[in-house]
């Protein structure tokens, strides 16, 4: 019989038989023996503590008992469960992947809903480490719809927190605020709203907001995050809201508010011993001083090589590489080094691979600068074109009228005939709502 198709009430029965031991045995002295024949006819579910009892009484496992598999079984299928995740956290993505995999596979894990549980979390997020965003949210989409809130409050938000981020990284940004507005619509109204999920949550509405080119909204968003998150006091709260106020802050081209609040996230993301995280705030603080302080581009440039070295030892996936070449990217253009920026951007395109990303445009827009600093003006339009594009069609409007504005520029500079030029700078008007 396969583990799971037998119940409890007749595992303990047919261990009992098979050790010669009585119904009133079994019992005493702690039950009663019409209890264990109502527990054996399944009329009546023990208690944990009884489960516990009975287990040691029979000389096996409560889990055994529970689920009808093997402690053997379950130690193999744990160990491979800590291997994945070990290997998802030292940036393992496709070995992580395939270990998950392994677990879902194996039929005992269906008998075993925590443990099953736990790897198709695992297999979502190294299916996203991997660049495989389709079957992610394809994932995710199941675990939002089997997980439960008010089971497990801060694992339900996580995983509503991620499938709004892989919707967004795959352009659908419209699909990745309304996941990230109905879950946290649903924690407020559960009385829920002072609690890191609620933050959490908000943090991620905060970056759909942005990237939709939302900023009034963004704005006064990120204030009730900041408040919220100083009510609750801590830390993983407070700092999602300071690292999504400093996103805030980079947006409305207030570098130094963004360090500052940059400053203030990356400690606290230190004592929650989160490297993946910390690798990407720091990349975000990068970003900022090279913005900030282009005079200290070199510093900006040494931390990003410390960042790249650390991400590739870490649970970051391809998207977390590739952003980080484009960082890289925009640090050697800024120290005078375009044909170095050139390389790193193909090396980012090149993971990120055909599909458009908002990534992948960031990528684009920075290699156009790198073009326009080497005099290959054509080549500067053909991917400043792609890049607004890109940006165009994931809705990020914000974005991509400053894409197309920037192009419209670029084309005036060159001499192009008013066409093209009035035509992008139409395109920027439109994106902008005007």
């Amino acid at each position: 019989m396969v583990a799971g198709q037998e119940t409890l009430g007749q595992r303990i029965r047919a261990l009992r038989i098979r050790q010669g031991v009585s119904q009133a045995q079994l019992a005493y002295p702690e039950l009663s023996d019409s209890y264990i024949s109502l527990i054996e006819s399944d009329k009546r579910v023990p208690a944990p503590s009884v489960i516990e009892l009975l287990a040691a009484k029979l000389n096996c496992s409560a889990t055994y008992l529970v689920s009808g598999v093997s402690e053997e079984v379950v130690d193999e299928l744990r160990v491979t469960l800590d291997y994945a995740e070990i290997a998802l956290q030292n940036g393992a993505a496709e070995e992580a992947r395939a270990r998950f995999a392994d677990v879902l596979a194996n039929t005992d894990a269906v008998a075993l809903p925590e443990l099953l549980q736990q790897a198709r979390w695992g297999h979502a997020l190294a299916l996203e480490a991997a660049g495989a965003l389709e079957e992610a949210i394809a994932e995710l989409r199941r675990l939002t719809a089997e997980t439960s809130a008010e089971a497990d409050l801060e694992q339900w938000a996580k995983v509503h927190v991620a499938l709004s981020r892989c919707l967004r990284e795959r352009g659908d940004i419209s699909a990745g605020v309304e996941v990230a507005e109905e879950a946290l619509r649903r924690l407020v109204a559960s009385g829920a709203e002072s609690t890191d999920g609620a933050v959490h949550l908000g943090s991620s509405l905060l970056a759909a907001y942005i990237e939709r080119g939302d900023l009034v909204r963004a704005r006064q968003l990120a204030e009730q995050l900041i408040a919220r998150a100083e009510r609750i006091g801590s830390p993983l709260a407070r700092m999602a809201a300071y690292w999504e106020a400093a996103y805030i802050a980079e947006v409305r081209g207030d570098y130094e508010e963004g360090l500052t609040l940059a400053e203030r996230a990356l400690p606290l993301l230190g004592v929650l011993d989160d490297s993946r995280n910390l690798s990407r705030l720091r990349m975000v603080y990068a970003g900022l001083l090279l913005r900030a302080h282009p005079e200290q581009a070199e510093q900006a440039r040494e931390l990003l090589l410390r960042i790249r070295e650390q991400i590739n030892s870490s649970s970051a996936g391809e998207i977390d590489v590739a952003l980080c070449l484009i960082e890289l990217a925009r640090a050697e253009t800024a120290l005078g080094r375009p044909a170095d920026a050139v390389t790193l951007t193909h090396e980012a395109l090149d993971l990120l691979g055909d599909s458009p990303r908002r990534a992948s445009a960031g990528a684009l827009t920075v290699l156009g600068e790198a073009y326009v600093r080497l005099g290959r003006t054509e080549d500067a339009v053909e991917v400043l074109t792609r890049a607004a594009t890109h940006m165009e069609e994931m809705e990020s409007s914000r974005e991509a009228a400053q894409a197309w504005f920037d192009l419209a520029e670029l084309l005036g500079e060159t001499g192009a005939a008013d066409g093209p030029r009035l035509g992008a700078y139409r395109r920027a008007l439109a994106c902008a709502g005007l």
